[in-house]
């Protein structure tokens, strides 16, 4: 890529969900507890009349873990045996978050560590109460977290403390895992103390009896230099420490997740109860959320889309030209294709943080192979016959490729642009794991909370979009192809 573009891609990307300089940035990981507290964060932020931004939803651990410490983020809820065994693996944690700029709260009160369970009527059939039990039946099936499996505290470990012997484990998402459960398509699930699901699905949480897993203490951490440029913040912050048991938790979660309360709203409701002055909470409407979802994936797609037209075609063109070259640009594009989506945006983080512009970079990278292909395709094409009498005609090799060859390839080139702008639709749900926004906000909520409703109200809008940009493009096809072409 032509490093001349780089920082027109970069201030192209910044104009999208920008974020004031003064704001305090909270982020929270993609599971309802986590939202719930970065709700409770961003409101006892504002109360001290500190602006505040919450940035929901933004993946895993490490994921937050990245962003707080390059700055994308100042504060995000975490617990202690997380920060012991995945991120600080030290017995003094507390220092060596000093040493590189981070804080940490006290404890907000309640203890959320991980547990195994199963639906009691296969416990009880089984005769299963203990992590030690399921030693016995190799035969369950297990739904794991795709976390706490790569977790130094999680399944791998497990399974060596208690000489497990299942071998059918997959990896999914949380709160998929109670869906699998429930459907009878595993026997055995992780979960969280304070998730309340365990008492909705009728589950047994199965007793610790070795004592593997360690307390996972909720905390907020933060960057250290809030301490002189938001006091007042943190010492809201610290008030909280030890207010929030963990009945108190567990209930907060039914109410997001069964009761369908919005987190803004559970987090406000536990500020009355508290008694904590806090912002108050606006409710958007469901064509507030639309409009916002809308401009932000029309962003997405098409800054990318607009990025990558600049670079793919002259790459297709010089791939025509140089038919050498072509074959390395080609397989260099064909290559990015390849790379699965999730990981794509995962390694654009470290690069460029999180929000819209690992989004819009990936995005980019996807687009560019169709327009490559299409445009080499094109050229390559056109009949030896009309590319003499071209030259015959005396015409410049410009002119050549301006006045006839790039018309003769435009169904082709503009075929590869509508293919790109189609997918980055759909892709572009996938930038919401990041903080970007779009369609793909609502959809991940709607996973979360088990939702369907809110799951579609994201859906169906990509799919709608994806249908006008088609037709948008057969218009565009009808008014820049010459007619003889169409014809053909």
């Amino acid at each position: 890529m032509n490093r001349s573009l780089v920082p027109l891609l970069l201030a192209w990307a910044a104009c999208g969900r920008n974020t004031q300089s003064n704001q305090i940035k909270v982020g929270s990981k993609e599971f309802t507890e986590s939202v719930i507290l970065g709700e409770i964060a961003t409101g006892v932020l504002e109360g001290t009349g500190q602006t505040a931004v919450h940035l929901k939803g933004l993946g895993g651990s490490r994921v937050l873990w990245d962003a707080l410490r390059s700055g994308q983020v100042d504060i995000y809820p975490e617990y202690t045996g997380t920060l012991a065994f995945e991120l600080l693996p030290t017995a003094d944690y507390q220092a060596a978050l000093e040493r590189i700029g981070l804080r940490m709260l006290p404890s907000l009160g309640f203890n959320n560590t991980y547990a195994l369970g199963l639906k009691r009527k296969l416990a009880d059939t089984l005769g299963v109460s203990t992590l030690s039990d399921l030693g016995h039946h190799p035969e369950l099936r297990l739904g794991l977290s795709n976390e706490f499996i790569d977790r130094g505290d999680g399944w791998k470990t497990l399974r060596e403390r208690y000489h497990l012997p299942q071998k059918d484990v997959r990896g999914m998402e949380h709160e998929l895992a109670y869906r699998a459960i429930e459907s009878g398509a595993v026997d055995v699930i992780d979960l969280y103390s304070t998730d309340g699901d365990a008492r909705m699905h009728d589950l047994v949480i199965l007793r610790d009896n070795l004592h593997h897993f360690p307390e996972y203490q909720a905390v907020y951490l933060y960057r250290s230099q809030l301490e002189q440029t938001a006091p007042l913040a943190i010492k809201a912050l610290r008030s909280l420490s030890g207010h929030i048991s963990d009945s108190e938790m567990i209930e907060m979660n039914a109410q997001a997740k069964f009761g369908k309360v919005p987190e803004s709203e559970v987090a406000a409701k536990f500020f009355e109860r508290q008694q904590i002055r806090s912002r108050t909470v606006h409710r958007e409407s469901r064509w507030e959320l639309f409009l916002t979802h809308t401009v932000d994936h029309l962003f997405l797609v098409g800054t990318s889309l607009l990025a990558a037209v600049v670079v793919a075609i002259p790459l297709g063109i010089l791939s025509a030209k140089r038919r050498r070259l072509g074959q390395v640009v080609l397989a260099l594009t064909g290559l990015v294709q390849t790379i699965p989506s999730l990981a794509l945006l995962v390694f654009m983080i470290p690069l460029l943080g999180i929000g819209a512009r690992p989004a819009i970079a990936a995005l980019f990278f996807y687009s560019l192979l169709p327009m490559v292909r299409n445009t080499h395709a094109g050229l390559t094409g056109i009949p030896v016959g009309i590319l003499q009498s071209a030259q015959a005609l005396g015409l410049p090799a410009w002119t050549r490729l301006w006045k006839v060859e790039l018309p003769i390839a435009s169904p082709s080139i503009l075929a590869g642009v509508k293919t790109s702008a189609v997918i980055n639709v759909g892709t572009a749900t996938l930038g919401a794991l990041v903080g970007a926004g779009g369609y793909g906000q609502p959809i991940l909520t709607g996973i979360r909370l088990d939702d369907l409703g809110l799951i579609l109200q994201g859906a169906l809008p990509a799919a709608g979009l994806a249908l006008l940009v088609q037709g948008a493009f057969e218009l565009l096809e009808r008014a820049v192809v010459p007619l003889g072409l169409r014809l053909r």
